[in-house]
Order: structure tokens, then C-alpha cells, then sequence
């Protein structure tokens, strides 16, 4: 595949961003085969995928709504909301889990207002959840940005937080 999406030099209308989503489409053949790809190609030209960026995918590739998002939702790398401009990873793995990781997700749910997969209404944090993030000597962990923060409790929320403003 000869097409590749600079991420550095993005159009900057949504009309040019839509072309070049017409052109990836067009690179993949418009084969219902490679509508994972394609959907990667265009959540990287527009930061996630809101329903007129699927819509125009069916309709150029000739797929209903329900099958594009039937693989939008089972894939959780996708996104169908816009991100926040930090992303909290709170880790429910087993140890981080039995060490009180549910309180702290539930601590973060209340104090910013959102629920899982979704962002603030000010696009500051969006909220996640991974099974393991691999720090369990650590737990219970929770990632900011891809900075592990350890031992976290409800307590220490508003000091993490802070340092994100």
C-alpha cells in the first residue's frame, strides 16, 4: 500500500480530509476486506470517527451502518467520540483491581463528571479502562498520558489531576 496518512501535515478542511479518505478508500479496492485498515486511515485523518465520517464510508464501499459499527464497537481501539487532551487509563487487572482500582475508577467518574469512553465536556480528560498496564507491583495503577501513576486512592486524585491543567 502505496497511500500513507501524514499525520504531521493533516488537511486541514473537512472537505480536503474527506478526499483523502475517498482516496484511501479507493487504494483499499473498496473491499469490505479491508475496512479495518480503512477505518484506521480515517481515524488518523480525523482524530475519530463521528457518523458522517462512517456514514461516508458505507456509502462509498456499499456497507450498511449496522456492519460498520458492529466493527467499530467490537474493536476498542476505535474511537466514535472526540478525545481529550489527556487520556486517564485506569487499570482493573487482577492486582490493581482487588487493591481498590474500582474505587478509584469510580472516584474519577464522579470528579470529572463522564463515564468510560467518554471526555469532559471541556476536552481535557478522556477516561478508559485497561485490563492490565503492566505496572502491578505498583497497584493500584493508573495511567495519565503514559505516565504510570502508582498506589493510586481516591485521595490522591485531585493532586494527579492538577498537575494536568
Amino acid at each position: 500500500m502505496e497511500l500513507a496518512v501524514d499525520c504531521a501535515n493533516q488537511p486541514t478542511s473537512e472537505q480536503e480530509r474527506f478526499e483523502l479518505l475517498r482516496q484511501v478508500i479507493q487504494e483499499y479496492d473498496r473491499k469490505e476486506s479491508n475496512l479495518i485498515q480503512i477505518l484506521h486511515m480515517a481515524q488518523a485523518i480525523f482524530d475519530y470517527l463521528p457518523d458522517s465520517v462512517l456514514q461516508f464510508i458505507g456509502e462509498e464501499m456499499d456497507l450498511s451502518m449496522s456492519h460498520i459499527n458492529g466493527v467499530v464497537s467490537f474493536y476498542s481501539y476505535f474511537a466514535t467520540q472526540p478525545k481529550g487532551r489527556h487520556s486517564i487509563q485506569v487499570c482493573l487487572g487482577t492486582a490493581c483491581y482487588v487493591r481498590g482500582g474500582k474505587k478509584v475508577l469510580d472516584a474519577l467518574k464522579e470528579t470529572l463528571g463522564i463515564d468510560i469512553s467518554q471526555t469532559t465536556s471541556d476536552q481535557r480528560f478522556s477516561l478508559e479502562v485497561k485490563r492490565c498496564i503492566g505496572a502491578c507491583s505498583l497497584a493500584p495503577a493508573v495511567s495519565i498520558d503514559n505516565v504510570v501513576h502508582k498506589r493510586v486512592n481516591p485521595n490522591k486524585l485531585q493532586e494527579i489531576l492538577s498537575k494536568y491543567e
